[in-house]
């Protein structure tokens, strides 16, 4: 496991928000959940203060803050996906609940935290020796909400 592990802030959903993301996620789990051991800012005696888990590998930290703060889309959390139908589930995890969609393949989930859904041979039509295909995939990503693997190799193949 890494040394460094990327740390959400929440107002009270810190072990909601942990579980929903467990659950879209093989080899994900809950680590430890972290009581407050008196009243503070943060919460309660007893309520929950901290939650470290496991999503796909790497680690993660869900604190409970005491004040509701805005997340940034410029910090994201990008899932490189097999195939469509792995977009298409975490895709629609990610926005249940009331999610929002972006677009090329970005969304911010309920908690306002922002995702990139991506599959994994993107990079093959964006990066690939075709230059004008290349051009023509990212001219198609550009105009997509969900990436679509089978319009993204359409346009870099010319089809």
């Amino acid at each position: 496991m890494s040394k460094i592990s990327p740390c959400l802030w929440f107002n009270g959903e810190a072990e909601e928000a942990a579980n929903f993301y467990v659950s879209l996620l093989p080899g994900s789990k809950i680590e430890t959940v972290q009581r407050n051991p008196v009243d503070s800012p943060s919460g309660k005696a007893g309520s929950v203060l901290v939650v470290e888990f496991t999503l796909a590998g790497q680690g993660f930290m869900a604190l409970n803050g005491g004040s509701h703060l805005e997340y940034t889309q410029a910090i994201s959390f990008k899932i490189d996906c097999a195939d469509q139908a792995e977009v298409d589930r975490l895709w629609d995890g990610l926005l249940a609940g009331g999610g929002q969609a972006v677009r090329c393949g970005w969304l911010k989930d309920r908690y306002g935290v922002s995702w990139q859904v991506v599959p994994g041979v993107m990079m093959k039509y964006l990066g690939g020796a075709d230059r004008e295909g290349a051009k023509r995939a990212m001219a198609a990503m550009m105009q997509m909400v969900k990436l679509d693997i089978a319009e993204l190799k359409k346009a870099y193949e010319g089809a």
